[in-house]
């Protein structure tokens, strides 16, 4: 069941029209010795973005259980301000699947580009952390 109009807008070449679900800042800490910032920092924020749109639609906790497709498409740099954009595909009796991108921005200019997206998959649990239905 698909239950939100999609947020996403990459097909475009801008940035969704939306709020994104968070929006931060890359730092020296979070990059190789070239300033290129890890893949790694970068899948985490969106986890994290990701992780309070699923919570907000359960109205409960929610648990990571798989990402697919993600592929980065443009490096992100010590500076750069990085945005997560969400939007819940479809949900299931315990799961929902939500598309995600992440678009960066130099600081000092406006012109944003999509650096990766990825499908996440979120499994709704109860205080127990067994699935729950939603």
């Amino acid at each position: 069941m698909t239950v939100d109009a999609p947020v996403i807008a990459s097909d475009t070449g801008a940035p969704p029209s939306a709020h994104p679900a968070a929006r931060v800042t890359a730092m020296p800490s979070d990059a190789n010795p070239y300033g290129d910032i890890f893949g790694g920092w970068l899948m985490a924020q969106m986890d994290l973005a990701a992780g309070l749109i699923a919570s907000r639609r359960v109205r409960g906790r929610v648990a990571t259980v798989a990402v697919d497709g993600m592929t980065f498409l443009r490096p992100v740099a010590v500076g750069d301000e990085v945005s997560i954009y969400g939007a819940v595909l479809s949900v299931g009796r315990t799961s929902l699947k939500l598309e995600v991108e992440a678009w960066r921005r130099d600081r000092h200019g406006d012109a944003a580009e999509m650096v990766t997206r990825a499908t996440f998959v979120f499994v709704a649990i109860g205080a127990d952390r067994r699935p729950v239905e939603i």
